[in-house]
């Protein structure tokens, strides 16, 4: 069961070139201890459920 788990928490690695903060536009950090996608410039990380990225602000945690 656990291998499943970490297969459906992996983002695939073209989206994440793609992927920008919604707040700055800038390029985002891929932490995938935590799964987050991290904004430097915004401080805010956004978390991956699913393997998805929720980019929206209000879902972030601030750091």
């Amino acid at each position: 069961m656990v291998h499943i788990e970490r297969e459906a928490s992996r983002v695939d690695a073209k989206l994440l070139e793609l992927l920008v903060c919604p707040l700055t536009k800038t390029t985002l950090e891929y932490d995938a201890e935590r799964q987050e996608l991290v904004s430097r410039a915004a401080r805010l990380a956004y978390p991956i459920r699913d393997g998805i990225p929720i980019m929206l602000p209000d879902e972030a945690r601030p750091f």
